[in-house]
């Protein structure tokens, strides 16, 4: 059952305000949607999650709630077993960006017991016991426990803010392992079940708005550049996942044998503002060259989205793209960014479901979305 600071609490408390990476403010928040700063942390002397029993599993659940909820981390902490909750309230999370598809999804332990004591699990052991910890108000903290690591913590900010996000994550860290003893290593720094995580554990990634790329061919050339400077750059929702309505996700690769403050430096003040400034000048030669091209994008957009009929989440989301780009330019000035921002998240499947409070096949999720997408824009 979820719980907030220890009492029961609904895991989707105010699904249909916007979070903290949809405000639509802070630095350079036309191109920046927001910047996210993530630590992958394991727990000394029980095993990884993929070498995990589910009895080592619910072990690693107990350690971390307890520290979790005392520890004082924000003003109020919502606590889930993702294991107990329906795959609606799953898909909630995921589309708010607190929790990942593949911790939505689960994995079934490899053995059920423990590890370290071989033999069955006691009776009423989940077959994947994992949960998510998540900051309120605000939604800028969220703590995925078993995932691909016994702990992934992550601090999201809107805006270019990954400094910002840096010092409130090292807090948090701090204030967990007063509690908890995590798997170091003097030689290697923090131990992870992904190599690519060993070192400091730390993934700092900003997600990206580029229109202007798409609509000037550039986007490819962008993405390789950000690979060559040893940036990955992937989907709305992370690993695997496509680059809907123009917006990536860019972040370091490299996490051995360079320091939490030189990964911050390298983005924050050198790598990001240059893709920064290619989305920028992409804009600027639209408005200068093809303006005309340019606004028959944008209106041609609003005036989908304001009468279409129909409409899937990726023509949605593409449409969406367009008119927030047009908002931002100044084209549409009667449309707020934050609108647009929150319109990207509430068209989506589990979101629309739950505005409208029923389930909905397909067909009738395109009809949904087509009406709350009038309504909402048409004044």
């Amino acid at each position: 059952m979820p719980h907030s600071a220890g009492q029961p609490h609904d895991p989707s408390p105010a699904f249909e305000n916007g979070t903290e990476w949809l405000r639509g403010d802070g630095p350079a928040s036309d191109v920046v949607m927001s910047s996210r700063v993530r630590l992958a942390r394991n727990l000394a002397g029980l095993p990884f999650v993929h070498r995990a029993g589910a009895a080592d599993r619910v072990h690693v659940l107990d350690l971390v709630r307890a520290q979790v909820l005392k520890a004082g981390l924000c003003e109020k902490i919502m606590w889930a077993n993702l294991h107990e909750l329906g795959s609606a309230e799953r898909s909630l999370l995921v589309e708010r960006h607190l929790i990942s598809k593949q911790h939505a999804k689960g994995k079934p332990a490899s053995h059920p017991g423990s590890v370290l004591a071989p033999g069955p699990a006691p009776a009423g052991i989940p077959d994947d016991p994992r949960g998510v910890a998540v900051g309120l108000p605000g939604e800028r903290l969220s703590i995925m426990v078993n995932e691909e690591d016994h702990l992934r913590i992550q601090v999201i900010r809107s805006g270019l803010a990954l400094d910002e996000g840096w010092a409130e994550i090292d807090q948090i860290d701090d204030k967990i392992e007063a509690g908890l003893d995590y798997a170091f290593s003097q030689r290697f720094g923090y131990l992870t079940a992904c190599p690519t995580n060993v070192g400091t554990g730390l993934r700092m990634s900003v997600m990206l708005h580029l229109p202007g790329l798409k609509l000037t061919g550039d986007i490819e050339k962008a993405k390789r550049a950000a690979q060559d400077m040893n940036l990955a750059v992937r989907g709305f929702y992370g690993e695997g996942s496509d680059a809907a309505g123009d917006f990536y996700q860019f972040s370091n690769q490299t996490t051995l044998g360079k320091s939490e403050k030189v990964i911050l430096q390298d983005l924050q003040q050198e790598i990001v503002p240059q893709i920064i400034e290619y989305e920028r000048v992409a804009r600027r030669t639209l408005q200068s060259k093809r303006a005309t091209a340019l606004e028959d994008q944008v209106y041609r957009a609003y005036g989908t989205l304001t009468h279409a009929r129909l409409l899937t989440t990726e023509e949605a989301m593409q449409m969406l793209s367009h008119v927030r780009l047009g908002v931002v330019l100044g084209l549409i000035k009667h449309v707020e960014q934050r609108l647009v921002n929150q319109l990207m998240l509430l068209i989506q499947p589990a979101h629309l479901q739950r505005v409208l409070s029923r389930e909905m096949d397909q067909e009738q999720r395109r009809v949904a979305r087509a009406s709350l997408l009038r309504a909402k824009l048409a004044g």
